[in-house]
């Protein structure tokens, strides 16, 4: 900035001194010298100020990207701890664009707009000082715009601070359209609606362009009234610095570097109103990030949780009470009682809150009343990672990670061993499949499993969640995706697995049951019965109206095939 305050002071006495002196003036040899002397300041002012301006330019963008990879790092991992219940009330894509898009807004505001804040602030200061000392009367000429921009500027950031939250909020709207659309193509294709998702699409962009147009009209608006008033303030200060030059109360030299000065004034003050635009958009952004960040997790460890570096397994519910929503319960007064190293599978008709129940065991959730107990320790009150670490569980829906399929089975137990590795394939019968592919336990899968069957990702997971030897176990519909055959040896390796180990195990096939310790068999998220297989058949109550449910189903697909 001071560097840069020094060509238009220097322009005085070049003008004044060396090119149009009044009067007689310095001899001509006297002028070539100080010519030269002026011209080699003016060229080491210029160089000094480019370097001192790529060091600052250096710095900005070292200390904005700093600044923002913590920031998308605190968001990420505060992402990470974040209830379930955050993303049930949330598209997957409006999140997402808060990590990249939000934040890359920031970044830019971090990288250059601090950088022009600062350095166009110290600029009008230093040239106002300057003008004021080479004639405070013109001066205050200089000054008289200054107020209706600020009154222009001010009255705008509102309405572009306003538009601007709706074009992110629509923007993150058709991230997440295309998260969506983009994740289910096979559906979108086998029932021929790509015109549909086109013209949706279509829709979601163009109200996306239509708040970009109002933001950039407003801006344009405000910009062009911003540029007017500085036109109009150096016209003024022709005609008053013309006239006191005329009249003789200023000389040609110093009129000509108050311009240059009264130009470098106004520069600034464009520059600040463009910034006006540019804090609106990262004002905004920022409001997004800092949602995020402000959320507390429904879940989390309570003040006095205990250390549970072991767990016995034994679980209890004491009159549950739980519902997504208010007012809505999926489970009511649940109270039941399993042992450790006792198989309980979980029977009933969709919908009747068997993953609920699981749910809860992980502490995904907590219940709304009563209490669940591990080992005789309210759930709350025990560490989550202490918890976590020792359930393991196969979902109904796979989910594998881009990766070799090694990475995948020692997800939960990174440090694994390749004879770990492989023991865990074995007992989930996927050990011969991996073998088969072209680069055994090395071979690359995509997202989401891409490349392998549903029975394949099935047997990985079951893989997983062995090597992860836990403590209590969920197998939630853990063989849906196998044939007959897979199932039996996977019954046979699971049979082995629950020796010494609580499980809870969910299928739709209740012939995968009968080696259960007992049954439990909810209807409208209430336990109406409790026994082993055998039991329940006798009783004739809901578990046998369940079976003969599925024998018929069995017998109609065994025709239909």
């Amino acid at each position: 900035t001071a560097f840069g305050l020094l060509p238009p002071y220097l322009n005085k006495p070049l003008m004044d001194q060396v090119l149009a002196p009044k009067g007689p003036g310095r001899p001509l040899e006297d002028r070539l010298k100080l010519l030269g002397i002026l011209v080699l300041v003016l060229a080491l002012s210029r160089v000094l100020m480019s370097a001192l301006s790529a060091a600052q330019g250096w710095l900005s963008a070292w200390l904005g990207n700093r600044i923002t990879h913590d920031i998308r790092s605190r968001l990420y991992h505060h992402l990470q701890y974040l209830s379930l219940s955050f993303y049930d009330r949330r598209q997957l894509g409006t999140v997402i664009s808060r990590i990249n898009q939000d934040t890359g807004q920031l970044q830019q505001f971090l990288v250059w707009g601090v950088q022009d804040l600062v350095v166009n602030f110290l600029l009008i200061v230093g040239i106002g000082v300057m003008l004021f000392w080479m004639n405070w009367r013109l001066a205050l000429w200089v000054l008289l715009p200054a107020p209706f921009i600020a009154f222009l500027a001010h009255s705008f950031w509102w309405r572009l601070r306003l538009y601007i939250q709706r074009f992110f909020h629509r923007w993150g709207r058709l991230n997440a359209f295309l998260s969506e659309t983009l994740s289910g193509l096979k559906i979108v294709r086998a029932f021929a609606q790509e015109p549909r998702e086109i013209s949706r699409f279509r829709q979601r962009s163009w109200e996306l362009a239509l708040t970009g147009v109002q933001v950039e009209r407003a801006w344009a608006v405000a910009f062009s009234g911003i540029s007017l008033l500085i036109m109009l303030g150096t016209i003024l200060v022709w005609y008053v610095g013309g006239r006191q030059v005329l009249f003789g109360r200023m000389t040609l030299g110093t009129l000509m570097a108050f311009l240059m000065y009264v130009g470098m004034f106004y520069g600034p003050m464009r520059a600040l109103s463009w910034l006006v635009n540019w804090s609106s958009r990262s004002l905004a952004a920022a409001e997004r990030v800092f949602e995020v960040l402000d959320t507390r997790p429904d879940v989390r460890d309570a003040d006095d949780a205990v250390p549970m570096p072991r767990i016995e397994g034994r679980i209890e519910f004491r009159d549950v009470t739980f519902g997504y929503e208010k007012n809505k319960p999926v489970l009511k007064d649940i109270n039941l009682k399993i042992e450790p190293g006792e198989m309980i599978g979980l029977v009933g008709h969709s919908g009747a809150g068997k993953t609920t129940t699981v749910n809860l065991i992980c502490r995904f959730y907590d219940v709304d009343s009563g209490e669940i107990l591990i080992d005789g320790v309210p759930l709350h009150k025990i560490r989550l990672q202490d918890l976590r670490r020792q359930i393991g569980i196969v979902p109904q829906d796979t989910f594998l990670f881009s990766g070799t399929i090694a990475e995948n089975i020692s997800y939960a137990k990174p440090e694994a061993t390749r004879e770990e590795i492989i023991r865990a394939a074995k007992i989930a019968n996927a050990h011969d499949f991996i073998l088969r592919k072209p680069d055994g336990y090395d071979t690359v899968i995509g997202e989401g499993g891409q490349g392998l069957s549903s029975g394949e990702k099935q047997r990985i997971a079951i893989a997983r969640a062995v090597l992860h030897n836990p403590r209590i176990l969920i197998l939630d519909e853990a063989t849906s995706q196998v044939d007959v055959e897979t199932e039996r040896q996977i019954q046979e390796a699971i049979a082995r697995l629950v020796e010494g180990r609580t499980t809870i195990a969910i299928a739709h096939r209740l012939s995968t049951l009968k080696n259960a310790d007992r049954l439990v068999v909810l209807k409208e998220g209430k336990i109406v019965e409790v026994g082993t297989h055998d039991e329940l058949l006798e009783k004739k109550g809901e578990f046998h109206r369940l079976v003969q449910m599925y024998r018929e189903v069995s017998q109609v697909r065994a025709v239909v095939r």
